[in-house]
């Protein structure tokens, strides 16, 4: 049977959701694993790349300003954004906190959850007024109970609610599943293989693991009884931690630790970029690239702009339509303004707005206002056409036969 035909039928039987380790420990069959390192959302952090990839995954999206917009006879004008848009956890919580947090755990478990603990007197599209404060709570907190692909009922630290009172944001959906799935869960058999291979290499430099190696007595030849009370001795002394202390005629000689220690390096370092793969960043980014090439981009411009377009985009397509859902009343829509990321050097900065200046998409006084400036005076106007003159306009000739 197929991860998700269980998956589903786990569902059908437990109706309830509780971690990625739970999602994970279905495909596997099992709890816990045994011997090794199991890994879930908080062990995940541990990893250098995972917490990399969440922290700028995060910075990002929570400093792109949430804009509020209706169109007008076919134009997007800007409408000022709900209180919830600004201070969404109220006056210690402001809008940039709220979307790091919240960011962090969609992307580390596919869900986030809020309690809705104030309302608007605005309606919204399930009957309820819409939210006006949505206090966040711990992932570990909360339990789904579900019927099928609908939830019935969250119960958060012990407590039942009904759908309406939670803010439940997800991604990385699939159909029939009620909750978005992990990249935990997913990167799970590659973040572990990098976790046990840091936990092994503590154990080794504290004596705890011992690679394969010979035990060779170089004085005499030893019978099986003798080789077997002297295997005993070694292993029971090694196992923890102790040194083992014997005469002039034990040699002692590992016969892995030196082969393996640049397949360990190379582990560690293709783990990265695995793991970058399912968090969605470039390996680059996260200072996890390995010297197998170079990629080389024109400016800083380019490399934003295809991180965005590439990874952060659809996610961040995916927040907007969810604000706008829960948040903002109809026509209103949410906008996080993708151009914040978009930093150039300053001389291609001025080259793009005098392009569109001079091709009439932006104003001079538009312009300044990208570059905190407040808008021309007259006085100002005047001194420029004293030293530049007046610009001219091109008359406008009419074309042959028009009326």
């Amino acid at each position: 049977m197929g991860f998700w035909s269980r998956l589903r039928g786990a569902l059908a039987r437990e109706a309830q959701i509780t971690s990625a380790e739970d999602l994970l420990a279905l495909s596997r069959g099992l709890r816990t694993g045994a011997g090794g390192v199991t890994v879930t959302n908080d062990t995940a952090l541990r990893h250098s790349a995972v917490w990399a990839c969440l922290r700028l995954r995060a910075d990002l999206v929570s400093t792109m300003p949430v804009d509020v917009y209706r169109r007008v006879a076919g134009v997007q004008v800007e409408v000022p954004a709900p209180p919830v848009l600004v201070s969404p956890g109220g006056q210690r919580v402001g809008i940039k906190e709220w979307l790091y947090s919240t960011q962090v755990d969609l992307d580390r478990a596919g869900n986030c959850f809020g309690l809705v603990t104030e309302r608007s007197g605005v309606p919204g599209p399930d009957g309820h007024n819409l939210p006006s404060r949505i206090d966040l709570v711990a992932l570990s907190d909360v339990t789904v109970r579900a019927t099928g692909a609908q939830i019935t009922k969250y119960v958060i630290a012990g407590v039942e609610y009904d759908p309406h009172e939670v803010w439940h944001e997800k991604q990385f959906t699939v159909a029939g599943l009620p909750l978005g799935l992990s990249p935990v869960a997913y990167a799970a058999w590659t973040i572990e293989e990098n976790l046990n291979a840091s936990r092994f290499a503590k154990d080794w430099f504290a004596g705890g693991a011992v690679p394969l190696a010979e035990l060779k007595n170089t004085a005499k030849k030893i019978n099986p009884d003798e080789a077997r009370i002297a295997k005993d001795a070694f292993k029971a002394s090694v196992a923890n931690g102790d040194l083992f202390v014997h005469g002039h005629d034990w040699e002692y000689k590992p016969i892995q630790a030196v082969a393996q220690q640049s397949a360990f390096i190379e582990a560690r370092q293709f783990g990265l970029t695995d793991i970058a793969r399912f968090f969605g960043c470039p390996s680059d980014l996260i200072d996890a690239a390995v010297s197998t090439g170079h990629i080389t981009y024109a400016s800083i411009t380019q490399r934003n702009l295809q991180f965005l377009i590439m990874n952060l985009g659809p996610a961040v397509s995916r927040r907007e339509d969810a604000l706008t859902r829960g948040l903002v009343p109809g026509p209103r829509y949410v906008k996080l303004n993708r151009s914040a990321l978009l930093a150039m050097d300053p001389e291609a900065r001025a080259r793009t707005l005098q392009t569109r200046i001079n091709s009439r998409t932006l104003t001079p006084n538009e312009a300044r206002a990208l570059e905190d400036l407040p808008p021309l005076t007259p006085e100002q106007i005047a001194e420029f056409e004293a030293l530049f003159g007046v610009p001219r306009t091109t008359p406008t000739t009419a074309t042959s036969g028009a009326a």
